[in-house]
């Protein structure tokens, strides 16, 4: 019973470790791709057929027109830098994108917006720049990143929340794992335990011997849970992930942060538990 006390504190507090570090994660891709998107200016093609785009293509007076707006008064303190992206380079930037992938045979430069995308100083204040360009003559539409950027977070909290809410059951488990274990144990030694009282040992007295067996077994599975989240972290993280994919993820630094987490959460499971199922025990 002990064994399986440390095995479950072991997996519920991996569980604990994991959904920690995948919400630091996201805070850090949060950070890293929010300063970097960009707002999408997409001019219109021969095939458009918005509102703005009835003449068709895009007039070199329109796309004079926009980079004046973008250059004016009114959006040019929002704005940190921007450039044009003609047809070619649009067609250029498809093929790389989609290299070896049948839509890449059907594309011709001349269905690919022109567009010109812009970096904004403060990415939260995209809201500006939707409304000044969004409408005018030659513009198709104003895509704002974060939009698309929010749909993508919006599924990784999902996948956290999961693991959250996965690692609460295991850890309601545990506990009621560890308080059957400390009945059973006090049950096993109901003769001592009324020799004790016979004797006139305090409850607290009692009680102590069957906590610490219960915050033991509690310190092995977290100390465990916390060997395996380094583990992850070191080696699939940093030695996989890290090495396969161009950006910055999770280091041990930030494992080594949850694992007193991890600890902490592990004796007070245990010791809330088994100070409970004991206590109960020798009131019956």
């Amino acid at each position: 019973m002990v064994v399986s006390v440390v095995l479950v504190t072991f997996v519920s507090l991996t569980f604990v470790g994991t959904a920690a570090l995948l919400q630091l994660q996201i805070a850090q891709m949060k950070n890293y791709w929010y300063d970097r998107a960009q707002v999408a200016v997409y001019l219109c093609t021969s095939l458009s057929s918005t509102a703005g785009c009835v003449d068709g293509e895009a007039t070199e007076e329109q796309k004079s027109a926009v980079e004046a707006q973008l250059n004016s008064s009114t959006l040019a303190p929002y704005i940190d830098k921007y450039y044009f992206e003609d047809h070619q380079q649009a067609y250029d930037n498809f093929q790389e994108q989609f290299k070896g992938s049948p839509a890449a045979d059907y594309v011709t430069p001349e269905v690919l917006n022109e567009s010109f995308w812009v970096n904004l100083k403060n990415p939260d204040q995209s809201d500006v720049l939707v409304e000044a360009l969004a409408g005018m003559p030659g513009v198709e539409s104003v895509s704002d990143q974060r939009r698309l950027l929010d749909q993508i977070f919006d599924v990784l909290n999902a996948a956290s929340y999961s693991a959250i809410a996965v690692a609460a059951i295991m850890l309601v488990a545990a506990a009621l794992l560890i308080a059957t274990t400390i009945r059973l144990s006090a049950f096993s030694r109901r003769r001592e335990l009324g020799i004790m009282r016979l004797v006139g040992a305090s409850n607290r007295f009692i009680q102590t011997p069957f906590v610490l067996e219960g915050v033991f077994a509690g310190l092995i599975g977290s100390l465990l849970a916390g060997g395996a989240v380094v583990a992850i972290v070191q080696f699939f993280v940093q030695g996989y992930l890290a090495q396969n994919l161009a950006f910055t993820f999770v280091d041990l630094g930030d494992a080594l942060l949850v694992v007193p987490l991890l600890i902490v959460v592990g004796v007070l499971l245990a010791a809330v538990s088994a100070g409970i199922a004991i206590t109960r025990y020798l009131k019956v």
